[in-house]
């Protein structure tokens, strides 16, 4: 079974730091680490998924429908996130960059 918690667990923790690319006080990485580390979180699920369907479609007795499926949708999941977390980002550069000074 996949425990997808850790996922939406891990990001927003990091993403409290600040924007500065670690130039506030007590900030380890900033925002960038935080979106590199859900990039990194999305790809390690998009592989996992890619693997256990490969040992579905192998036979393997130990894999079974729901396990490859229940993967393949959190990875799906997982990448959505990323992409309205992305869309966002464009968004708020678009505004600021539209802004009068």
């Amino acid at each position: 079974m996949v425990d997808i918690a850790p996922i939406a667990a891990e990001p927003m923790a990091a993403v409290n730091t600040g924007f500065g690319g670690g130039r506030t006080s007590g900030a380890v990485g900033g925002f960038a680490a935080a979106f590199s580390k859900a990039l990194d979180s999305v790809n390690a699920d998009q592989v996992k998924a890619d693997a256990v369907q490969r040992q579905y479609q192998l036979g393997d007795p130990k894999v079974s429908l729901e396990e490859a499926m229940l993967a393949t949708q959190d990875a799906n999941i997982s990448f959505q996130a990323l992409v309205q977390v992305r869309n966002r980002l464009v968004s708020a550069y678009h505004d600021i960059m539209n802004m009068q000074v």
